[in-house]
């Protein structure tokens, strides 16, 4: 079978490997065409990976900028106008951008005997913290890109349950599958053993707007009734400073490990905490975040404010605590881990074995 996977952010790139390693593993012929435009970094790419063929878009440096859109829509037009000279029996895309929607049913249109999957790895406006600019004409359109045209795709992939929920008004239910991440799982996992005498916690990943850096006080302060509180930071972004002095002001000792990639070295660090921090403000539509998956490998609990599908699994798996705003935070004092059984329930959740189990059953509804 000849599979063409579509990606635009190389932020997704865990996943479009994945996907590229389950296709070839099947003795599928696999090209995957995505962005040569770093979206973090906001710089052009130059590496080389093996079937991966690098389109070129127009640069952008802001996120929220009608630059980012227009750059998105050309992109899009490019790269299926190179599809269309292609042999392809899947063609396989990840979104966002939504203007990839609205290709895509172009491209069904045209040639309908292709199997067309689309990928919702993030809902976009959803996610945007910021309510007002949800309601935007322009940002109202981009949402309406996908809606009015997701319908094209002969099956839809969410990278989480609670996406279902805000698609079902537009796809049937029986034409979705969650396909959560995945990581290889390890033989060399050893339980963390924390101190007795301190709470220490970790904050893991960019440190953006969309963190909800007063809830990260409010639980560090409420820690500090028992024992001293020491917050591990592991990431960057431009509201690090802020988290640092919240951290101080609630009488939190901080240690700053930049960025770490060395996974021994982060697993050490997981190894020392009590609790990983898994917190966004409310107004972001999230069910699971890439850094929970980490603490999950590490089998370190967390202290949860995200709803839908991490809400429900430490709800029912006891890997943690939620809290939220009116939340009494006696719990977290309270709270007894087991640390294998959260390592245990990454292994079955989250592994490889388990990703390409679900590809499994999404390639037999499809083809």
């Amino acid at each position: 079978m000849n599979v063409a996977i579509v990606n635009c952010f190389d932020t997704y790139e865990d996943r479009v490997d994945l996907l590229h390693r389950y296709f070839v593993d099947r003795g599928d012929k696999v090209r995957v065409y995505t962005s040569n435009w770093r979206h973090f970094e906001k710089k052009v790419r130059d590496d080389h990976k093996k079937d991966f063929i690098l389109i070129s878009a127009i640069p952008y440096q802001k996120n929220l900028a009608l630059s980012r859109l227009v750059s998105h829509k050309k992109f899009s037009q490019d790269i299926f106008k190179r599809l269309e000279k292609q042999t392809i029996d899947l063609l396989w895309v990840l979104i966002p951008p939504n203007s990839f929607v609205v290709s895509c049913a172009e491209f069904k249109k045209k040639y309908p005997h292709v199997r067309v999957i689309i990928d919702v790895i993030d809902m976009w406006p959803e996610t945007m913290p910021v309510e007002r600019i949800k309601k935007l004409p322009m940002i109202t359109a981009w949402r309406n890109l996908r809606d009015r045209h997701i319908q094209a795709a002969d099956h839809v992939v969410t990278e989480c349950n609670l996406y279902q929920e805000r698609l079902k008004s537009v796809v049937p239910e029986d034409k979705m599958t969650t396909l959560y991440l995945a990581r290889e799982v390890s033989g060399d996992y050893v339980p963390g053993n924390p101190p007795e005498n301190s709470w220490n916690l970790c904050y893991l990943g960019s440190i953006n707007n969309i963190i909800d850096i007063p809830m990260i006080g409010k639980i560090i302060s409420a820690l500090n009734q028992t024992r001293p509180v020491t917050l591990h930071i592991i990431g960057d972004g431009e509201n690090k400073q802020n988290l640092i002095d919240t951290a101080i002001q609630n009488n939190a000792e901080v240690i700053d490990h930049g960025k770490v990639y060395d996974r021994q070295k982060k697993m050490e660090i997981f190894g020392s905490c009590h609790y990983g921090l898994n917190i966004m403000k409310p107004s972001v539509f999230v069910g699971l975040t890439m850094k929970s998956i980490d603490y999950f490998e590490a089998g370190l609990p967390v202290i949860n404010n995200i709803h839908g599908d991490t809400w429900d699994f430490v709800e029912k798996e006891g890997i943690g605590i939620n809290v939220d705003q009116g939340s009494e935070m006696a719990s977290l004092v309270e709270y007894t881990a087991d640390r294998q059984a959260v390592h245990s329930f990454f292994e079955r959740q989250f592994s490889v074995k388990h990703f390409y189990q679900t590809v499994d059953k999404i390639r037999e509804k499809v083809c």
